[in-house]
């Protein structure tokens, strides 16, 4: 088979029946003039040069002179022309003209007009027109079969002219079945390019997101530790000159660590992947080192766990990171290096609590004023991060002064997916 497709033969064929195809959209009167001029000259002619009908059933026909053949030939044939544009109606005028001419005993090649009618009424006309047709077209072959049955039995007749009927119908069928089921392939084809480019999209949008939140957390909170260490390094630098250049340096570590982070960040994003090297995302183990540089930038910071907290899979840790950093991030920017943080983490079976609270600027420290539900990035992504584990963030002022974020998470254990416990 894949021999035969391939020869040259077939593939000019097949060609050729696609640029035919083509030019039947963009002129399809063209097809309609070529069928019947076709019509015309293969069965038309024939009896116009030889007088009509076989010659076996010349005596027991009515011989017509040629302006009534060419009538009869006209009003069988012309109808084809709106074949596909109106079939139910191009039926009924060649049906009542094949059987006016048969009431007559009038024979011609013509009368496959009736049968090219009927097929294009089961290709391109309304299917519950076409029982109708059907029986009109079984009265009019049995006209037939009566009128030749001297010469032809009437049985054999019959059955010749309805096997011809139903091989019509049955192209007809076949066809507009295909027609219709290529239609539905090329729109599921279409509906899934659809599907595929909003999922596509959608992914885009999320990985958007994520690396937007990704980023506000590094350069957030990186810029904030660079801004209390210059704010303490300024002042510093009056006093003591070696706390100056002590945090001095701190700045230029604390750059240095964030510009890394941003550069393996963008070079995930990167097609190559050839970028900077890659390292794992932090995780619980790295929270001590993130107190150790909030402390550098003034504040006071006390850091307490509970509960087997390295037992949690990546992605929790991370999102306890995050939570973590954009809380200390905020007392660090909103309450100034001289305030005093608490950060405690503690794990109770399924659930993971997170507690950041500062004390506020000490009195009369300026301090950032901070609303209770503020409208910006870090307590959005740290609520969007806590939403992964249906968790909640809450966030307001505490009772004694300052401020206090509050992370829950819940931890829900996979599902089992085996058969019963060996």
């Amino acid at each position: 088979m894949e021999v035969l497709w391939g020869h040259p033969l077939v593939a000019r064929l097949v060609a050729s029946g696609q640029r035919l195809r083509r030019l039947d959209r963009e002129r399809p009167w063209l097809m309609d003039t070529a069928v019947v001029l076709a019509v015309f000259v293969m069965f038309c002619l024939p009896d116009l040069v030889h007088g009509g009908g076989p010659r076996g059933l010349r005596p027991r026909t009515t011989r017509l002179p040629e302006a009534g053949m060419l009538a009869f030939q006209a009003a069988l044939v012309v109808p084809l022309w709106w074949r596909r544009r109106a079939p139910s109606r191009a039926f009924g005028v060649i049906a009542a003209v094949f059987v006016a001419q048969w009431i007559t005993l009038v024979w011609l090649r013509a009368d496959v007009a009736l049968l090219i009618a009927l097929y294009s009424l089961a290709l391109h006309g309304r299917l519950r027109h076409l029982p109708w047709a059907c029986a009109v077209t079984a009265l009019a072959f049995g006209l037939v079969a009566l009128r030749v049955s001297t010469v032809v039995a009437f049985g054999d007749a019959l059955f010749f002219l309805g096997s011809t009927a139903t091989a019509s119908v049955a192209l007809g069928l076949v066809l507009r079945i295909r027609r219709a089921h290529v239609a539905a392939l090329q729109e599921r084809a279409v509906r899934l390019e659809i599907e595929r480019d909003q999922r596509t999209a959608l992914a885009a949008a999320a990985e958007r997101a994520r690396v937007a939140r990704e980023m506000h957390d590094i350069i957030g909170h990186n810029l904030s530790v660079i801004i209390g260490l210059a704010d303490g390094g300024a002042y510093a630098a009056q006093t003591n000159p070696g706390r100056g250049r002590e945090a001095l340096r701190l700045i230029a570590g604390t750059g240095r660590e964030a510009l890394g982070e941003m550069r393996r960040m963008l070079g995930v994003l990167r097609e190559d992947h050839a970028g900077p090297e890659l390292r794992p995302q932090p995780g619980v183990a790295d929270l001590a080192d993130l107190c150790e540089r909030i402390r550098a930038a003034g504040p006071q910071v006390t850091y307490r766990t509970a509960g087997d907290l390295d037992s949690l899979d990546l992605g929790a840790q991370l999102a306890v990171y995050r939570i973590a950093q954009e809380g200390l991030t905020n007392a660090l920017k909103h309450a100034g290096s001289r305030t005093r943080a608490r950060l405690r983490i503690t794990m109770d079976g399924e659930r993971v609590g997170i507690l950041v609270q500062d004390t506020g600027p000490p009195d009369g420290a300026p301090g950032a004023v901070r609303a209770a539900d503020p409208a910006g990035n870090g307590l959005a992504g740290m609520r969007e991060r806590a939403a992964l584990y249906g968790g909640t963030v809450t966030a307001g002022p505490a009772p004694g002064g300052g401020w206090t974020v509050e992370a829950l998470l819940t931890l829900t254990p996979p599902a089992d997916l085996g058969g019963p416990t060996p």
